[in-house]
């Protein structure tokens, strides 16, 4: 990986598209990502905090989980050209309740050689 490594965070709220999303970003070439189970705050109030019950009647009566996808990429425009094909599979992250894709720079990494590619 060159100089422009960023680490790509995937929150997807919608747990139906983890398969298409994983798929693309093996398409795109990345060969490692970790995938977890994660919480909004204002979920893990409503449902897990016994004095913010009353959060629940905007939350919905049912906890939605979400899944965080993140991964080490190469390049600036990765972030543009994965958002691109994902609309074009109809997941579009500019749609309310869909989640959020971001992107941070990456200074260091401290690894093994063959576990970098």
């Amino acid at each position: 990986m060159s100089n422009g490594v960023k680490l790509l965070f995937i929150v997807l709220n919608k747990e139906k598209h983890l398969e298409d999303v994983l798929s693309i970003l093996v398409e795109l070439g990345v060969s490692g990502a970790t995938i977890i189970d994660s919480m909004g705050l204002g979920q893990f109030l409503a449902y897990e905090v016994p004095i913010f019950a009353g959060l629940r009647q905007l939350m919905g009566e049912e906890k939605t989980p979400s899944k965080t996808i993140f991964a080490l990429i190469d390049g600036d425009k990765f972030l543009s050209k994965l958002e691109k094909i994902l609309k074009e599979e109809g997941i579009d992250f500019t749609e309310p309740g869909t989640g959020i894709m971001f992107t941070v720079p990456v200074n260091e990494i401290v690894k093994s050689e063959e576990e970098l590619t």
